[in-house]
C-alpha cells in the first residue's frame, strides 16, 4: 500500500506536461470570476482552471440582450457555459465548482448534459426551495458593497479583504455595472432547481455556511438528500462564501472531493493535506 507521504511529495513535484482535469468555476450574483481569488493557486496543483466570465455585468454581450430587451435568465447562462466549453475548451468531462447563483447554473448544465460533466460541488448555491434574501439590493443608491459585505460574511472584520470591498464600492459607483446587476438579479432570482436534483446523476457535494444570511442552511441539508449520489457538509462560523471566507478548508475539501475515488464530506486532515494530484491526462 503506497505511503500517504506519496501525496505530499507528488505535490512538491508535480507533472507539469499535459493536460490536467478541467475545473471550471461559476461564481455567484454578486461576485465575478475575480472572487475565487483565494482558490486558484490551490487548485491550479490539480487542475486546469477555468473560470469564464458568463455573467459579466459591464460587457458588450450582456448589454446588448439588455437593449435587445432579452431577459437574463438561467437558461441564458447556462448557453452561455454550453458554448464557452464546447467551443473553446473541448475537454470533457468537467468538473464543476459553482457558488450561490453559480450553484443553479451549474445544476441545470449538469442534468441537461450529463455526458459533459465529472464531479459537481455546490457552495451555498441558491435555488435549492428556499426564498434567498438579497439586501444587496436594498443598497444600491450607495450602500451596495458594503451591504453585500455584511450580507455575504459571518465576520466580515476577521476575513474580508479590503481590496475587495475597495473593488465592489467602484463596481457600485459604475450605472452599467449596476443596470447589468439589477437585470440578472430580476432574471434568475425566482428560478429554482430543487426539481431537478434527483436527476443529477454525476457525483455531487454541496457545502452550505451555516451562518448564512442569503440562502437557509437548513433548507440545503433537505435537498442534498434528494441527490443520488451526493454529500454534504455544513461548514461552521461561516456565511454564503465559504471559497473566501473558509478558503484553507474548502481548497482542500474540493480537491479531496474531486480527486479521490471514494471522497467523503469528513476527510481526515491526512487525507486533506496529502492528496496526490491527478496525472495529466492526454488528448489526441
Amino acid at each position: 500500500m503506497p505511503s500517504p507521504f506519496d501525496g505530499l511529495l507528488a505535490r512538491l513535484r508535480p507533472r507539469h506536461y499535459g493536460r490536467r482535469p478541467p475545473l471550471v468555476l461559476l461564481n455567484g450574483l454578486a461576485e465575478q470570476a475575480e472572487s475565487w481569488y483565494r482558490n486558484l493557486k490551490a487548485w491550479n496543483n490539480y487542475f486546469e482552471v477555468l473560470a469564464p466570465n458568463i455573467l459579466a455585468y459591464e460587457g458588450d454581450t450582456l448589454h446588448a440582450r439588455i437593449r435587445a430587451r432579452q431577459p437574463i435568465t438561467v437558461e441564458y447562462l447556462v448557453g452561455e457555459l454550453h458554448e464557452y466549453l464546447t467551443r473553446f475548451v473541448e475537454t470533457p468531462p468537467y468538473h464543476l465548482v459553482a457558488s450561490s447563483l453559480g450553484g443553479k447554473v451549474a445544476v441545470e448544465f449538469a442534468v441537461k448534459y450529463p455526458e459533459l460533466v465529472d464531479r459537481v460541488v455546490l457552495l451555498c448555491p441558491s435555488g435549492m426551495g428556499d426564498q434567498e434574501k438579497l439586501p444587496i439590493m436594498e443598497g444600491l443608491g450607495g450602500r451596495g458593497a458594503d451591504l453585500m459585505v455584511r450580507s455575504v460574511f459571518y465576520n466580515p472584520r476577521k476575513c474580508f479583504d479590503p481590496d475587495v470591498l475597495e473593488y465592489f464600492k467602484a463596481k457600485f459607483d459604475s450605472r452599467r455595472w449596476k443596470l447589468g446587476f439589477v437585470k440578472a438579479v430580476r432574471g434568475t432570482l425566482e428560478h429554482t432547481v430543487r426539481d431537478r436534483l434527483k436527476r443529477l446523476a454525476a457525483p455531487t457535494l454541496l457545502v452550505a455556511g451555516e451562518e448564512d444570511k442569503v440562502c437557509d442552511p437548513a433548507v440545503a441539508r433537505e435537498a442534498a438528500k434528494e441527490l443520488p449520489n451526493g454529500l454534504f457538509l455544513a461548514l461552521p462560523k461561516c456565511g454564503h462564501a465559504p471559497q473566501i471566507e473558509k478558503a484553507w478548508k474548502v481548497n482542500r475539501l474540493v480537491t479531496h472531493f474531486l480527486t479521490t475515488a471514494d471522497p467523503t464530506h469528513t476527510p481526515s486532515w491526512s487525507k486533506l493535506f496529502l492528496t496526490k494530484p491527478p496525472r495529466p491526462r492526454a488528448h489526441g
